[in-house]
């Protein structure tokens, strides 16, 4: 009977286009698109333009040194503060770095000169970064003036160098030390696309029967049991979204060799667990309003939300109260977290022990609701 279910399932799945789109090439388009953008890792070489009004040797220098950093880039000298500004407002450069009229004079004569930079933060990646190279140059251009005053009055050079910097900081970024966006930012964008479209997909499958009239069919084909025709419809689906979380898993940790410190059948069973944790929620949902288009606008604005309440950006801990309670009531914070432990982290699948049994709880959403379902498949009503 299951055998039957799973032929006929495969049937539709086949017999319409929007599911071999849905499933196959809008993943794989979207992570192919994703991880040919985040290629690189962290963005580098920022345009940015410099107003030089000193035109000294010492200007010129630290122009030099703002350009070879590995963050920023020069595309553009300006003649004054608002030729510069204009070019940030159009969008043309992300930042400009302003040395003052009489700066070399007044660093030799031991005065104060004041360097300024100016960084759009209305685009927060290119700006962060502009930001940081001005800073960085800001800081050792003022350290050196400050040795070099202090050598001219006596100071020996190693005393001055100690006296600027009398703590040495080491930094040991750990299990990304190369600092790489997409590291993090792939592994959990990609992961939240995925369950966004099987909760699509799962919602529409199953309404689709109850739209189209052929609910009762599908009920009498499993013989009346509601739990095994739910289990015929979402077995081929749920083989074919794990074969595809699996294959962009393959490309990430064989190909582009992000870090993976343990066994990949850990982060390979967590994909396995998010597709049919979502696609039970997705049950869930249908089960509390079955009409495809409530339950589809249901799903797609979880499916949305999930991007930033799952705490890929901003800490759940850090989150309202209010807010921080959905975050543990949605499968893919849990299969973050396991991404975490197992890949980045490396830790004994014992400490994640947590984080797999919630995915497994929610396999058991829709036993709450089958006698509601059943009830509206074997007399389909369709609301548009």
């Amino acid at each position: 009977m299951l055998l039957n279910l799973f032929k006929r399932e495969l049937r539709r799945l086949c017999s319409r286009r929007i599911y071999i789109v849905m499933m196959l090439i809008v993943p794989l388009v979207c992570a192919f698109f994703f991880l040919d953008l985040m290629k690189e890792g962290l963005p580098l070489r920022v345009p940015v333009g410099m107003v030089d009004l000193d035109h000294s040797s010492m200007s010129r220098k630290i122009g030099r040194s703002l350009n070879a950093t590995e963050l920023t880039e020069i595309t553009g000298e300006f003649e004054s503060f608002h030729d510069a500004m204009s070019k940030v407002r159009s969008g043309e450069i992300y930042g400009f770095f302003l040395i003052p009229s009489d700066f070399q004079k007044k660093a030799i004569a031991g005065k104060t000169p004041t360097l300024s930079f100016y960084s759009n933060m209305a685009i927060f990646v290119p700006g962060s970064l502009s930001y940081k190279g001005f800073k960085t140059i800001a800081v050792s251009t003022s350290g050196s003036i400050v040795k070099t005053t202090l050598i001219s009055v006596g100071a020996d050079e190693d005393a001055a160098g100690s006296m600027l910097q009398p703590v040495v900081i080491k930094t040991h970024p750990l299990n990304n030390p190369w600092t790489n966006y997409s590291i993090y930012l792939s592994q959990s964008f990609l992961p939240c696309m995925i369950a966004l479209i099987v909760l699509l997909v799962t919602v529409f499958s199953i309404c689709e029967e109850q739209k189209r009239g052929t609910s009762p069919e599908w009920l009498r084909e499993a013989g009346g049991n509601m739990a095994l025709a739910l289990a015929g419809k979402l077995l081929p689906q749920t083989f074919i979204f794990t074969s595809v979380g699996v294959a962009i898993q393959a490309v990430m940790f064989g190909f582009l060799g992000f870090p993976l410190n343990n066994h990949p059948l850990h982060v390979v069973f967590a994909m396995l667990l998010l597709v049919m944790a979502t696609q039970s929620f997705a049950v869930c949902i249908v089960e509390i309003v079955p009409n495809l288009r409530l339950a589809l606008s249901m799903v797609s604005l979880t499916g949305i939300l999930c991007f930033s309440i799952a705490g890929f950006s901003f800490p759940v801990e850090k989150m309202y109260g209010g807010i921080a309670i959905f975050s543990y009531i949605v499968p893919i914070r849990y299969y973050f977290l396991i991404y975490i432990d197992q890949a980045l982290n490396g830790i004994p699948i014992y400490y994640s022990r947590f984080y797999y049994m919630a995915l497994l709880c929610f396999l058991l959403l829709p036993l709450l609701g089958l006698r509601r379902l059943k009830k509206h498949c074997e007399a389909p009503v369709y609301v548009p």
